[in-house]
Formats: C-alpha cells, sequence, structure tokens
C-alpha cells in the first residue's frame, strides 16, 4: 500500500540503528501512524532530517504494511512554524498528549484541524494555559472521553457559577462533599471551560488541577514525561 501527499504532522522522532529514524506522525486521515525514515542521519540522505521536525506541517508519502511502513517522500505543506520559550514547550507537552491518548491508525479529522489551529494559537497569543486547557478539553472529547461541564451529575440541574464543586472523573460534577478523587472545582470555571471563555485566575489554576487528574487516568501509571521533565517551566501552564 503507497499513501502519497498526506497531511500530516511529526509529533516524536528517536534515532534508529545508525542512519534512521522512527518517526510518530499525526495525519489527517489516517490518524496517529509509525514510520520509518531510512536513511535520513546519513551524510548523503535522500530526506533530509531537517525536514522532519514536529510543529511542522508536512505532506507525506508512504508505503509498506503493518505497524511501521517507509517514509517515501516529504514536503513541507505551509510556512515554517518559530515557536519559541513558553510556546515551544507546551506544543511539547501537547505532542506528548497525542502520542500517549491517541490510539494508532484511529482517523481523526476534526482533531488533526484542532491540532492545527493549536499551533496557531501558540505562537500568537499570551494566554498560553488557557489555550493548553481548551486543547486537552477537544482532546479528551475526540477519544471519547467528553467531560460533561454545564450539568451537575447528582442533581441533573445546570451548574452554577457561584457553587462548589467535587468533579469525579466517571460521573462529572457534583455537590463538593466527602468525595476523595474528585478535584473541587467553582462552577465558574467549569461554565467557562464549557464557553471556551477564559476564567479568572483561581478558575484557571483549578481547570489545570482538573485535567491533570483526569488526563492522568488515560495516560496511566507513568504519566507524562512533560509533568516530569517540563515541571517547572510549565508549572501554571
Amino acid at each position: 500500500m503507497r499513501i502519497t501527499r498526506q497531511p500530516a504532522y511529526v509529533l516524536h522522532s528517536r534515532a534508529w540503528r545508525e542512519t534512521s529514524m522512527l518517526l510518530e506522525v499525526f495525519t489527517r486521515d489516517f490518524g496517529r501512524v509509525g514510520l520509518v525514515a531510512r536513511g535520513v542521519r546519513g551524510v548523503r540522505a535522500r530526506l533530509p532530517r531537517s525536514s522532519l521536525e514536529p510543529m511542522q506541517a508536512l505532506r507525506l508519502d508512504w508505503s509498506g504494511r503493518g505497524e511501521l511502513p517507509t517514509l517515501a517522500a516529504v514536503e513541507p505543506a505551509g510556512t515554517p512554524r518559530a515557536l519559541r520559550g513558553e510556546a515551544l514547550l507546551s506544543a511539547m507537552y501537547v505532542n506528548e498528549l497525542m502520542v500517549r491518548l491517541t490510539a494508532r491508525h484511529d482517523p481523526l479529522p476534526p482533531l488533526f484541524d484542532r491540532y492545527a489551529r493549536l499551533l496557531d494559537e501558540l505562537s500568537d497569543t499570551s494566554l498560553t494555559a488557557w489555550c493548553l486547557r481548551c486543547f486537552e478539553r477537544d482532546l479528551l472529547a475526540a477519544i471519547g472521553y467528553a467531560l460533561p461541564l454545564d450539568v451537575a451529575a447528582d442533581t441533573g440541574r445546570p451548574i452554577e457559577a457561584d457553587a462548589v464543586y467535587d468533579y469525579l472523573p466517571e460521573a462529572g460534577a457534583v455537590a463538593a462533599g466527602n468525595h476523595p478523587e474528585a478535584v473541587r472545582v467553582r462552577g465558574s470555571a467549569l461554565l467557562a471551560l464549557a464557553a471556551g471563555a477564559p476564567p479568572d485566575a483561581q478558575d484557571l489554576a483549578a481547570l489545570r488541577r482538573l485535567m491533570r487528574s483526569l488526563i492522568g487516568r488515560q495516560a496511566g501509571s507513568r504519566g507524562l514525561q512533560s509533568w516530569r521533565v517540563l515541571a517547572d517551566p510549565l508549572r501554571t501552564r
């Protein structure tokens, strides 16, 4: 099987053997795909390694069957992004999220477009933390874990902005009480995330705790490497 000119982003790469690389790419029509890029680290590389930088819009050709087909061609699909500082660290975190939470060969075209939009947002915003929370919300929804944010799970009544809730991972928001696994959060924070309207600093901090708890359940016992390696730079992100 040969795939041609597939819109894609490189999420992760690592060296393999003497001159090759193993890639995790996110594509519009095939979801996350593993590829072998042969000879890209050699002196006479047919495909330059620099063309496979993460966070850049690409069009890829590949061929072969199984879990790791071979990359055949790569070309840029837009103006290269120059993410720096917090924006770059945040994009690295998002790439790990994509690798850990999406399944291979699960087409998610709306998530592909959402990822592309996030990269644009990160390159042109001071609201980095808020952009991450909204993307985390949309990523969970795309993989089948949409968050109930505007209705209380225990009463079925609309969330009240001035009320305090415990958010249970398997249910949603319930009245604050004795719930050891819950994250306590104000209704105003949940409503802000539901509407996509930036909240105040207190609610934003609560939403960070909430999303980290929910994502941790999906990522498994190992958690995310980004939470350890980028702990200080992303402490408020």
